[in-house]
Order: C-alpha cells, then sequence, then structure tokens
C-alpha cells in the first residue's frame, strides 16, 4: 500500500480508560456489553490494555480489509495469540503468518476434508448415541460442562481412533476449562502481571504441562493401535491375513493419522502443538455453541417442533445415519444462529506488520488490531433485532444481507481450517439428543453470556424426559 496523501483521521479513545491498567477493568467485569459499545465511537476505536494501545475494529468491511484484502499487513499476533500460544503452541491457528504455517496447514488439510470425516462420521454416531443414551432421566445436568463433555469424546473418537484409555478423556475434560480460564486471564492483564511468579500464574503453567503430557500419551497410544491393527491385517508369518482385521483396523484409527503419515516433516513438538489446537477448538467452541443452542431451542417451542418434524421426515424412527446430515437444513440454520447470537469468539487479535492506514485511520506498526466476531455478529444494520433467536435469518433469500458480518470462523488465509468438522459435529450432536430425548427443558435461572475464549453460559441446567409429555 502506499503511503497516504491525506492525513490520517484521529482515533477516537474508548471513554473509562484507568491508570496502568487502562480498559482491562471494563475488560474484565463487562466485556461483551464493552466491546460492543465500541460502535457508537467509531469504525476504529483505540482502547488500552494495561499501558498498550490496541484498535477495535468496528466495521465489518475494515474488518475483511484486515482479515483478507490486506492481510499480508496484519499477520497474527497480538495479546490474544500470545496468550494461547502458551498452551496451544505453534499449532496450525497460532503459528505466525510463512512458510511454515502454508506448510503445516496444506500437510492438515487432508483430515477435514468431507470424505476423510465422513469415514469417521459411523463412529462418532456410534460415540454421541451411547454418551446421550446413557443420561439419567429427569435430573438436572450442567449443559455446559454437560456438551463439553459429550464434544470432547466425540473429538477423541474422531481424531485419535476407538479404545482410547479413559483417564485421557477424563484429564482432559478437568484441564480445559481451568486452562481456558488462565488463559483469558493473560490476554486482559498487563504482561507485568502475568509475568510474576503467582500462585495463578504458577498453576496455569502446570496445567499447560500436564496437558502436553496427555496429547503424548494419546499420540502414543494411536500410533500403537495403527501399528497393531496393520500387524493383524497383514496376518502371520506364512498365514493368511485375518478377514475381519482391516475392518476393525479402520474402527480403531482416527483422523490423526493423516498426520502421523507425515511425522518426520513436523516433529513430535508440533504434532502435540497441533492436537491441543484441535482439542481447544473442539471442545470450546462447539461444546459452548450446542449449549446455547439447546437452551434456546428449550425456550423456543416453533424452534423445537420444526426440528423434530425435519428430523422424523429423514431419519424416521431409525438412528440418524451419516448422510442424513446434509438433508437437515433447518438444523443447520438453528446452529448457525447459535453461533451468531452467542459469538462465540469475541476479541481476536492481529498485529499490524507496518504504519498502516486503515478506513483513515493511522495503525502504528507492532500495534494490536482486535476485531470481534461477536461485535459484528450483534450488529443490527445487519442483524436486524440482534438479541433475538431466529433461525429463519439464515433462510435463502435474507442471508445476502449478512454477507461479511458473520465470520465465527474468522476469513481469508486463516479460516478456521477444522470448520466442516464443527458442522458435522454439531449436527450429529443436536440430532441425537432430540432422537433420544422426546422433552427437555431448562431448570436453572436464565443463563448470563460470559465472556471467556468463547461466550459461555454462566449457569445452565437442564433436564431430559422419556416421554413426550409435558
Amino acid at each position: 500500500m502506499s503511503a497516504p496523501t491525506t492525513a490520517p483521521i484521529p482515533t477516537p479513545t474508548a471513554p473509562g480508560g484507568l491508570p496502568l491498567v487502562g480498559h482491562g477493568l471494563r475488560l474484565v467485569r463487562d466485556p461483551l456489553p464493552f466491546i460492543t459499545s465500541l460502535r457508537e465511537h467509531g469504525r476504529v476505536v483505540r482502547i488500552r490494555i494495561g499501558p498498550t494501545a490496541a484498535y477495535v475494529v468496528t466495521d465489518p468491511a475494515l474488518t475483511h480489509q484486515v482479515l483478507v484484502t490486506d492481510a499480508v499487513h496484519f499477520p497474527k499476533g497480538g495479546k490474544y495469540y500470545d496468550a494461547l500460544r502458551v498452551f496451544l503452541g505453534d499449532g496450525v491457528a497460532t503459528v505466525v503468518d510463512g512458510d511454515t504455517h502454508l506448510r503445516n496447514r496444506r500437510l492438515m488439510q487432508p483430515m477435514f476434508s468431507r470424505a476423510h470425516i465422513a469415514e469417521r462420521g459411523d463412529a462418532m454416531i456410534d460415540q454421541v448415541r451411547t454418551t446421550v443414551g446413557a443420561w439419567p432421566a429427569a435430573e438436572p445436568r450442567d449443559m455446559f460442562a454437560g456438551m463439553n463433555e459429550i464434544t470432547l469424546a466425540t473429538f477423541l473418537v474422531a481424531v485419535f481412533g476407538a479404545d482410547l484409555p479413559a483417564h485421557l478423556e477424563g484429564e482432559f475434560t478437568a484441564l480445559m476449562p481451568e486452562i481456558m480460564k488462565g488463559t483469558i486471564r493473560q490476554v486482559i492483564l498487563p504482561p507485568w502481571i502475568t509475568r510474576l511468579p503467582l500462585p495463578a500464574n504458577r498453576a496455569h503453567a502446570e496445567r499447560v504441562a500436564r496437558l502436553r503430557a496427555l496429547i503424548d500419551q494419546a499420540i502414543d497410544h494411536h500410533i500403537d493401535v495403527t501399528a497393531a491393527g496393520s500387524a493383524a491385517a497383514d496376518g502371520a508369518p506364512g498365514a493368511g491375513a485375518c478377514p475381519h482385521a482391516s475392518e476393525a483396523s479402520r474402527e480403531q484409527r482416527g483422523l490423526f493419522e493423516t498426520l502421523l503419515g507425515v511425522e518426520d516433516q513436523l516433529g513430535r513438538r508440533q504434532l502435540q502443538d497441533e492436537a491441543i489446537t484441535l482439542l481447544a477448538g473442539a471442545i470450546e467452541t462447539t461444546g459452548t455453541t450446542l449449549a446455547w443452542a439447546l437452551y434456546e431451542i428449550a425456550g423456543n417451542p416453533t424452534v423445537e417442533r420444526r426440528l423434530r418434524e425435519e428430523l422424523a421426515s429423514v431419519c424416521g424412527d431409525r438412528p440418524l445415519r451419516y448422510d442424513d446430515i446434509d438433508q437437515l437444513p433447518y438444523a443447520r440454520r438453528v446452529l448457525q444462529e447459535a453461533i451468531r447470537k452467542y459469538g462465540p469468539s469475541w476479541m481476536v487479535t492481529r498485529t499490524a506488520a507496518r504504519d498502516i492506514v486503515l478506513g483513515g485511520h493511522l495503525i502504528p506498526e507492532g500495534a494490536d488490531v482486535v476485531w470481534s466476531p461477536y461485535l459484528h455478529q450483534h450488529d443490527s444494520s445487519c442483524f436486524p433485532d440482534p438479541d433475538t433467536f431466529d433461525p429463519d435469518r439464515w433462510e435463502a433469500d435474507r442471508v445476502a444481507a449478512t454477507r461479511g458480518s458473520f465470520l465465527a470462523f474468522g476469513d481469508g488465509r486463516r479460516k478456521c481450517i477444522g470448520e466442516n468438522f464443527a458442522w458435522v459435529e454439531m449436527h450429529i450432536i443436536l440430532a441425537t439428543v432430540l432422537q433420544v430425548w422426546p422433552r427437555f427443558g431448562v431448570t436453572s435461572r436464565p443463563p448470563r453470556a460470559q465472556a471467556v475464549i468463547t461466550v459461555k453460559p454462566d449457569a445452565l441446567a437442564m433436564e431430559f424426559h422419556a416421554d413426550a409429555a409435558g
């Protein structure tokens, strides 16, 4: 880009900043009202995180410029990704732009093709049906924790294959929520605080180290299972191959086998980074979306009726099959509306690679540039009555007005690599819950949206019933 020929427009600063911490307290105490309020002050608004200035982009057209048109000038970086790298390492979601990112993304891409995911579809459905069917009837369940557990279990079956030791799943489930809390703390607090040897900082580091050890065990287990399956399929020397071994081996294998085939190009540390990146995305984003979707369905009888009618018209009385997913367009709209209304991400950063003018405002080299899917997806000019849950806003004749403002999976060359997998997993879980349980409802007070890494419900309990009568 050439240097501007006119003087840059002064960038407005958000009100309410405090000495030393800047707008950090607002980001801690009321992050969602604060981030959405910035739209009132301009298309680009300056805030301070601690003593450091950051520039929040409130216009989706300018966000498109950051993520797509001028992406080379806005590489991934900033406090958000610095904090994520503490436990994600240099996975495909956090590694800096350049040759390493392009190479690793190309190596991982086959994992997430529709055909490859389809190979794991039946195993995912079986896992979900077993888990959901084991829920006790008429017993209040924490749905945020419950959806995280089921998305984790489904992810592990899909990615690492069958027969993963139960203790690994249990520790993953216990660790991830605490790691996410520690990560957002590192994003919004001044760096000098996060570097102090405080108990919270030490505990975060210890949890991250434990997570890496668990991932290493999962990778080793997957390698052992894959090798054993291949040996059984080949048969013992001098004997014919086992006729059932090949099928059993396929059942045990997972999507991660694709990366094991190129381990010599990635190395063990990189395999860990990619597995942790996938794990974080699979649990936090997908589980949060499903919890909110079930909450909204429980409070909207018309939405629930339409979902159940669609599912019955496709499946009848039989369980869901993978091929059914593409025949559930209303379920897709319900899930997309849950994603829109609740984020799931509320603050993402890039770094200005040079002094650059954005929307007439000068962004200095090295500055954090913040964009917010939550902010854009609550813009009433694109999404009328944005606080209303309305799946029909995603009908074909209404979608054009939202183009460029639905950014839950990002955009451009850094768009989420696991988007296809996320849609499949969400469809499977939502459809299976509806099939297994004829009736469910909320038993807790209405949840409040709480911004951590994702926008999660602060408290959400639901009961499930085997009879359809109210």
